[in-house]
């Protein structure tokens, strides 16, 4: 597959998905052969996988939190990275002692919301995304995980079909991986990203801070005092939402965590 680092790595997952088997069984029966049906599939993915398509796309999987999640196309592939929002939500769940209330914006595939869920009885999860079709497959994440129940999933856009709800002043946590690329930078963007996952959930606008700029602004409004607001930011941009954040003059100093690259990647605001 020319062109694609780790292509045996990817070719082996691939094989793996044909025969419906994990890695570790296809490293013991290494001689299996394929028949006619399993051939074809297995050439196709591996063509498409060619094409640059996505692995995750082509197999309907990817791993997150330790949990296995469905995606498709409708939906951006979690990345290792925006674990660090779970991660630190759970610290402050952990530190509450209580059942607690969360939002997560631009909930996509669902798995910052499933996570959560899963990982802490927390008291209720409202999940929000413009997708129709991205929270249709957030759904089925959160019922393959068994959580349905603690997770509420609305239709619009950021805080808006929270605004009939009686959550202002009530909620102790929002996180949110909102699209955060500036349009300019589309072409540059690898072609599995730039080709294939979903334009809506990626570009934020020209500045690339438009959505998060929507966030901070609001934010305050449905965050109990000392509340948290747990971001993720593209890097190079923990500068300017520092600023965003300071300017409402709702917001303590926030603090900026790195990723495991060293990368400037969560921004953490409690209201005062």
């Amino acid at each position: 597959m020319q062109g694609i680092s780790n292509a045996r790595l990817d070719a082996e997952v691939l094989l793996s998905h044909t025969f419906m088997r994990d890695r570790a069984w296809l490293i013991v029966h290494s001689n299996e052969s394929l028949d006619d049906a399993q051939r074809r599939l297995f050439e196709d993915a591996v063509n498409r996988r060619a094409r640059r398509e996505p692995l995750q796309y082509i197999t309907g999987k990817q791993e997150f939190w330790g949990l296995d999640f469905n995606v498709t196309p409708d939906v951006l592939i979690p990345r290792p990275e925006t674990e660090l929002v779970v991660e630190t939500a759970l610290k402050i769940i952990q530190t509450a002692g209580r059942k607690i209330t969360v939002i997560d914006l631009c909930a996509g595939s669902g798995c910052i919301a499933v996570s959560l869920a899963k990982d802490v009885n927390v008291a209720r999860v409202f999940a929000t995304d413009t997708s129709d079709r991205a929270l249709a497959v957030a759904r089925e994440n959160a019922r393959k995980h068994d959580v349905s129940d603690r997770i509420r999933f609305l239709e619009g856009d950021l805080f808006g079909p929270l605004a009939e709800l009686d959550l202002r002043g009530m909620v102790d946590i929002i996180v949110s991986n909102p699209p955060y690329v500036r349009s300019g930078d589309l072409p540059t963007l690898q072609p599995e990203v730039r080709d294939f996952e979903p334009e809506l959930a990626l570009i934020a606008g020209p500045e690339g801070t438009e959505i998060q700029q929507r966030i901070v602004s609001t934010a305050p409004d449905f965050l109990k005092k000392y509340g948290a607001l747990i971001m993720e930011m593209g890097q190079g941009q923990s500068d300017e939402l520092r600023r965003l954040v300071n300017d409402t003059g709702r917001y303590e100093m926030p603090e900026i965590l790195n990723d495991l690259a060293g990368i400037e990647r969560i921004i953490v605001a409690r209201k005062k």
